[in-house]
């Protein structure tokens, strides 16, 4: 079968090729199977596959040799897996300057390679890409009738409905955005997060950075993490809950872990957001924990969408998750970035996107209807704190629910479901 013809687009391929007109090489950087490979060779002209076992011994030989023979290709010109030979890096940002010349190479790693191995950053020359699991627009599931782009530009009066049930949400979760579980039958598609688990805890955390590390204590340190997924929850709070199951672990020691699982673009954080305000208010500058795909929170949990409807607490906050997740990879096509907003009287907003031109939006995540009223409420509240001399008015207010039907109500707060959002 072609594989070409199962290829679902990506909202990274747009952004891709933006930087492919702009930079001289682009570096696909995110988590293993997200799909940066088969999103860089569609994009590519020609392509050096690292890992290829019939030559990758070959290939590492000439990298230490002349580097330069492995850039010979047509352009864009893919170097997949380009860590396992840092030297590259170093072969590329020269070749580029030669060349003065964009969309020269692409580069794809699952890893960040280990401190001092390249002897330049590429500042000016290499432009970097992080690219995650898909979203549910692009896994097809959300259909798409509301466009963040749309709402950022003023077209705040929306109307559209969700096919999404509870149902599907909680498969989706479980199933994840992994693109070769997307296309898989049910049955089979929950068990790509459970394999992508073990390979962390095996093997992946432990070659990043060449420190063995305790395959025990990597699994209930993911646990912590997904119990403690879309909170702000301390380094100490997760050094509690190990302590609970009988494993010490000194913070020094959770610092080489969590730095470790950052290397492999497994965790995510969501850091928070710190807008001029109208009155002194403490805002906590915590980040939000979350995994780069809330699957890997629900495979390490041993969990299953049967499982997590029964728990709508933590349902609750997987669905932040995934709307995290998805907001991240609409926000990015938007030139914007995702944070969060709490302060010290509890006021808080779930996501805010803020684009790089200023424009700025508040959504509250709420997977049920019952939710909405107090939401809106608390998105007005931090509407009037805000200083919008500075920061100016928010593009929208937005409360971003798993029902069906997204309209505007009359204090001009959006109910969006996510199975409508895309970038």
């Amino acid at each position: 079968m072609d594989q070409k013809k199962e290829y679902l687009p990506r909202v990274f391929d747009s952004i891709l090729q933006k930087h492919l007109s702009s930079s001289g090489a682009v570096l696909v950087k995110g988590c293993k199977w997200c799909g940066k490979t088969m999103t860089s060779s569609r994009a590519s002209n020609s392509i050096l596959y690292m890992q290829d076992a019939d030559n990758s011994a070959s290939y590492l030989a000439l990298a230490d040799t002349q580097p330069s023979l492995l850039l010979k290709g047509d352009t864009p010109r893919l170097i997949d897996e380009w860590q396992m030979a840092p030297v590259l890096w170093d072969a590329v940002r020269f070749a580029v300057d030669q060349r003065q010349a964009v969309g020269q190479f692409i580069l794809t790693g699952s890893s960040v390679p280990k401190d001092g191995v390249t002897a330049h950053t590429g500042t000016g020359r290499i432009s970097q890409l992080l690219m995650r699991p898909m979203s549910l627009f692009e896994s097809k599931e959300s259909n798409g009738a509301i466009s963040l782009k749309s709402l950022f530009e003023g077209g705040l009066d929306i109307s559209a409905t969700s096919s999404l049930t509870i149902q599907d949400l909680a498969f989706a979760i479980c199933r994840g955005g992994w693109p070769a579980s997307v296309t898989m039958a049910k049955e089979f598609a929950l068990n790509t997060s459970v394999n992508y688990i073990e390979a962390i805890i095996n093997e992946d955390i432990s070659s990043v950075d060449g420190i063995d590390k305790n395959p025990q204590r990597v699994r209930f340190l993911l646990r912590s993490l997904a119990r403690n997924t879309a909170t702000m929850a301390a380094n100490k709070t997760i050094i509690e809950d190990l302590q609970t199951n009988d494993l010490s672990i000194s913070a020094p020691t959770l610092d080489v872990y969590l730095n470790a699982l950052r290397r492999i673009y497994v965790i995510e954080d969501q850091p928070a957001w710190f807008p001029a305000m109208r009155s002194k208010s403490a805002i906590r500058t915590s980040s939000k924990r979350h995994f780069v795909d809330p699957s890997i929170a629900t495979a390490v949990l041993g969990t299953n969408p049967t499982g997590i409807l029964k728990d709508f607490n933590t349902f609750g906050f997987l669905f932040e998750s995934l709307c995290t997740r998805d907001l991240r990879i609409y926000s990015e096509a938007n030139s914007g970035s995702v944070f969060h907003y709490y302060d010290k009287n509890n006021l808080e907003a779930d996501i805010i996107v803020a684009l790089r031109d200023g424009r700025w939006a508040a959504i509250e995540v709420k997977l049920g209807n019952k939710q909405i009223e107090e939401a809106a409420k608390n998105l007005l509240k931090l509407k009037e704190k805000v200083n919008t001399n500075k920061m100016g008015e928010p593009s929208f207010l937005m409360v971003l629910t798993g029902g069906q039907l997204a309209y505007r109500r009359s204090d001009g707060v959006l109910i969006v479901p996510i199975g409508c959002l895309k970038d």
